[in-house]
């Protein structure tokens, strides 16, 4: 096994857990306790102390609550993303009742977010890949609950600067929106991992964006995407 092989294998992810119900927050450190590859190295009860944590250890992720006392867990985001100059990652946490927060979290740069009553498996799952720098918008909910809510709502990114894409960065982006990893973009469009980054690439520098997730947001704007993940219009 290569030195780099081995570092990745025994990789940790260094968590931070904020939520002010002691209960839910107890819950959380304690289920990611469990894992070889999870330690968490802070717990806040509000968002002031989040950003606070956050800043004294430099945590690969930060699991925020939404609704938080003394600052919201969108405000700590924004504030520990540019503190970290986006080293740290972030996940959300909501529930049913808060999916109007869904999309400023996403566009405040969190990577993703998970319902409070997730399965510890999902959890994991979302720990992993949002730490990992992916965004966790695969499920079905998750891409329809942010359709909703863009089609609610006036777009607030530039989005005709669309109209600089190639087809094949369109198409792209469409499959980004409907939650495919660039493995299995890749095997859709018939090329290889390499030549999905270099898209990708591009059409992060084309429409200025930070990471998936906004992506998939510019995506629902542009009517490429729609509620359910079916294709809309196809750019020109």
């Amino acid at each position: 096994m290569t030195p780099v092989a081995r570092e990745r294998e025994t990789h940790v992810i260094r968590a931070l857990v904020a939520d002010d119900q002691a209960v839910v927050r107890t819950g959380f450190v304690n289920l990611l306790g469990t894992q070889e590859d999870i330690e968490v190295v802070g717990e806040a009860e509000d968002g002031a102390q989040a950003v606070r944590i956050a800043g004294e250890t430099r945590p690969d992720l930060a699991l925020l609550d939404i609704r938080m006392p003394h600052k919201n867990g969108i405000e700590a985001a924004r504030e520990i993303l540019a503190a970290s100059g986006g080293a740290t990652k972030v996940l959300m946490l909501t529930t049913f009742g808060l999916d109007e927060y869904v999309y400023d979290a996403l566009a405040a740069g969190a990577g993703g977010f998970l319902l409070k009553d997730a399965t510890f498996p999902e959890l994991l799952h979302a720990v992993r890949v949002v730490a990992a720098g992916d965004a966790l918008l695969s499920p079905a909910i998750t891409k329809r609950l942010i359709a909703e809510f863009v089609h609610a709502r006036a777009s607030r990114l530039p989005v005709h600067w669309a109209a600089d894409l190639t087809a094949r960065e369109t198409e792209v982006l469409t499959l980004i929106a409907r939650g495919l990893s660039n493995a299995e973009i890749a095997g859709r469009l018939t090329i290889t991992d390499h030549t999905v980054k270099t898209h990708i690439n591009r059409l992060f520098a084309k429409l200025e964006l930070r990471d998936r997730a906004q992506a998939v947001i510019v995506a629902y704007e542009l009517g490429l995407v729609r509620a359910g993940g079916e294709s809309g219009a196809r750019h020109r």
